[in-house]
């Protein structure tokens, strides 16, 4: 009877430890999407992009819900942004081939006169398993406000 209680014990320390692999594990397949995105984005390709949504997937931003990615991503490549960088920092199972993410992400470039222009914010995202591959279900971006200004 001890040595069950024993195996069990060890059983019991061991669950953790794996469930812990297996959310890195986890993360760094969601990572190299992300990665995917920022190279498509930084090509100024919107059909790359759109390549790594899943069948009905879209964008939700403060202008709500977008999917006609050609369109939405017209705006910033023509306004000069070329360069996006993307943290994951969690991601967690739903399930076999669902997961929700969370980071933060940057796109930079110039505007047509030439000046240096940024805009960053929080990203999370349903992502699924199709075809054998990660893709985004639902990707919803929230830029960060602006710094407040100075009271006159």
């Amino acid at each position: 009877m001890r040595i069950s209680h024993i195996l069990g014990f060890l059983l019991a320390l061991s669950l953790p430890a794996a469930a812990a692999e297996q959310d890195q594990n986890l993360k760094q397949e969601i990572a190299k999407l992300a990665s995917a995105y920022a190279e498509c984005f930084n090509k100024k390709d919107a059909a790359c992009i759109a390549a790594l949504f899943a069948n009905g997937g879209f964008i939700v931003n403060p202008a709500g819900m977008q999917t006609d990615f050609a369109k939405y991503y017209e705006l910033p490549f023509k306004a000069g942004f070329d360069h996006s960088e993307i943290t994951v920092d969690q991601a967690w199972p739903l399930g076999a081939d669902t997961a929700l993410s969370i980071g933060e992400y940057k796109i930079s470039g110039k505007n047509q006169s030439g000046t240096a222009i940024e805009s960053s914010g929080r990203w999370t995202a349903v992502d699924v398993r199709e075809g054998g591959q990660w893709k985004h279900r639902m990707l919803t971006t929230v830029p960060k406000p602006p710094p407040p200004q100075a009271a006159k």
